[in-house]
C-alpha cells in the first residue's frame, strides 16, 4: 500500500507500486484534470507538482510518491482563482483546454520558485505541447500571473477579440451550489 498526500489530503493506494501516478490520480482518485497525452513524458499534459516541482505523472510511479506531497490542477485552487488560471483566461491562452492543466501546473511551479521570471525562463519552464498554438500568449499570461502574485496588477477582464467590449476574466461555476 502506497501512502502520500494529494491536494492536502492523505491518501493510500492499494495498487501495484509500479503504477504511474497518472493512472492512480485519474482512475482511483477520480482527479481527471491530469490528462493523459502521450504516456512517455513528451507532451507534459499530465504535469502535476510533487513536493513543489513540476513532474510528469506518467513517468513517476506510486512507489516514488511514497511520503510525498502531490498537487493536481484540482488542488491548485477550488474556485479557479489561482493567478495562473486567471491570467490564462485573461490573456486568452486557453483553446481546447486539453493541455491547459499541465501548462497551469508547470507555470505554478515556476512562479513558486521564481516570482519574476524572464521570457526565456518562462519558455524553458513550459515545455508543454499545445496543438492549438497558444504558446505565443503563454509568456504574457505567466508574466501577468507573476505580477498578480506580487500584487502589482489585478486581473479583472480581458478584451474581446475584434470588439470594444470586455469579458470577465473568470466566472466561477455556481450551478448546483447553495449559498
Amino acid at each position: 500500500m502506497t501512502r502520500f498526500t494529494v491536494n492536502d489530503r492523505p491518501v493510500q493506494f492499494e495498487m501495484d507500486p509500479r503504477t504511474p501516478l497518472l493512472w492512480a490520480l485519474r482512475d482511483a482518485a477520480n482527479l481527471t484534470g491530469t490528462k493523459y497525452g502521450c504516456g512517455v513524458g513528451d507532451c507534459h499534459a499530465c504535469t502535476v507538482m510533487v513536493d513543489g516541482a513540476a513532474l510528469r505523472s506518467c513517468l513517476i510511479t506510486l512507489a516514488e510518491c511514497e511520503g510525498r506531497f502531490v498537487v493536481t490542477v484540482e488542488g491548485l485552487s477550488r474556485d479557479r482563482s489561482h493567478p495562473v488560471q486567471q491570467a490564462m483566461v485573461a490573456e486568452q491562452a486557453v483553446q481546447c483546454g486539453f493541455c491547459t492543466p499541465g501548462i497551469v501546473m508547470s507555470a505554478a511551479a515556476l512562479l513558486a520558485r521564481n516570482a519574476n521570471p524572464s521570457e526565456a525562463e518562462v519558455k524553458a519552464a513550459i515545455p508543454n505541447l499545445c496543438r492549438c498554438g497558444v504558446q505565443p500568449r503563454l509568456v504574457r499570461a505567466i508574466q501577468r500571473a507573476a505580477a498578480v502574485a506580487r500584487r502589482e496588477e489585478k486581473i479583472d477582464a480581458a478584451p474581446v477579440p475584434g470588439g470594444s467590449g470586455r469579458i470577465p476574466a473568470m466566472v466561477p461555476d455556481t450551478k448546483g451550489q447553495t449559498p
